[in-house]
């Protein structure tokens, strides 16, 4: 396949040169399309990975009415610059329409955001950061219409589907692993009535739909090179309905640990506060305007319930066989249940710590149902 004659479908401006891989991304293929005159912008061409992302029209619609509402409330709040603090995708020409297919693969385009630069390492300053980027993503797409979005990974953080996949993969046992497994299993559905509380609520319309990420890390934003300022939040494939618990959740799974998401040595997996505390200071300091005291008071909760399905997932997988997640070795899928599992207890064990954090948060930022 010719990547020039891929990117000869979009309406850009310039003349390309010859696209070159970029990023370490693990779901979409990426390369950099640099253009030959000054003046003219740089592009990033990807793959998008029709296995995971099964109604591409679905995807590329929820981030097309994503990225024209935050350019909108950015420029109502009179930001400058606002194209290096949105996404901007390139249509086909003569057409408005954002990604191609060619050959059975699909493919879409957006304007390199340059002088620009990611992190991956996480310290309480950067959590601080993107505590408050993701706040504000989450409070500039509050006031979207329900039901602007679709789910593009359907049952992505769906508690009771992930809960069916183990109660099948046990009662298969497909490589019998399930009676190795018996007490994490039995621990894990031990829980399964409490971790679906949220779930539950919102069926019953008691508690909040928003607009939420669903891929809440650090190298998920952009910062300018040179001033180190946040820019924006990149990569929206996951950009779907939800709770908030879930970005919050998820950005503690990974980046509050101590440890590795597949740590052989449990002793080094626990919970980092001080990481908890910066992230939630960030996270309230730009969701007064929509956050409820109801959401902010589960905002531990989700910490754990995140965790929990992840170990739910690893556990799946290791029962079924390993044939979702890639591995390393055999028995991956076991550390990563295992390293879960003990975040888990750590986040049980510091329930009072966290809730008394949000508690102060809460009073100190008086938000919107303080007034």
């Amino acid at each position: 396949m010719n990547l020039k004659d891929v990117v000869s479908e979009f309406d850009i401006k310039g003349t390309p040169t010859e696209p070159k891989p970029i990023g370490n991304g693990l779901i979409n293929d990426t390369y950099i399309v640099r253009t030959s005159e000054p003046g003219n912008p740089d592009y990033v061409l990807q793959k998008i990975n029709g296995n995971v992302f099964r109604d591409v029209d679905l995807l590329q619609d929820n981030i097309m009415k994503v990225t024209s509402h935050i350019r909108m409330r950015l420029s109502k709040r009179g930001e400058k610059d606002i194209s290096r603090k949105c996404l901007r995708f390139i249509p086909l020409k003569g057409s408005e329409k954002t990604y191609c297919k060619n050959g059975g693969e699909y493919w879409r385009m957006s304007v390199y955001i340059s002088r620009s630069k990611s992190y991956e390492a996480v310290s309480p300053y950067l959590s601080y950061v993107t505590g408050r980027a993701f706040g504000d993503f989450h409070t500039m797409l509050s006031d979207m219409p329900k039901g602007s979005l679709g789910a593009t990974i359907p049952h992505f953080h769906d508690m009771e589907f992930r809960l069916s996949e183990l109660d099948a993969a046990v009662k298969g046992d497909k490589a019998g692993r399930v009676a190795k497994m018996r007490q994490q299993i039995d621990g894990i559905m031990g829980k399964s009535e409490r971790m679906c509380t949220v779930q539950r609520l919102v069926r019953a319309d008691e508690f909040p739909i928003r607009i939420t990420h669903c891929d809440t890390k650090v190298n998920n934003m952009l910062f300018d090179e040179d001033t180190n300022k946040f820019l924006c939040v990149i990569d929206l494939d996951t950009v779907m309905p939800g709770v908030v618990l879930s970005d919050f959740g998820d950005f503690i799974r990974t980046a509050g640990n101590t440890g590795a998401e597949d740590d052989r040595n449990l002793e080094n997996v626990s919970l980092n506060m001080e990481i908890f505390r910066c992230f939630a200071e960030g996270y309230f300091d730009s969701t007064r305007p929509f956050l409820t005291l109801q959401e902010a008071n589960f905002l531990p909760f989700g910490c754990e319930l995140m965790t929990y399905m992840q170990a739910v997932r690893f556990l799946t997988d290791y029962l079924s066989g390993d044939v979702y997640y890639k591995i390393k070795y055999p028995q991956h899928n076991f550390d990563r249940t295992m390293a879960q599992l003990k975040m888990l207890k750590s986040l049980e064990d510091h329930e009072k710590d966290m809730a008394s954090t949000i508690g102060y948060l809460v009073r100190k930022s008086k938000p919107s149902y303080l007034k």
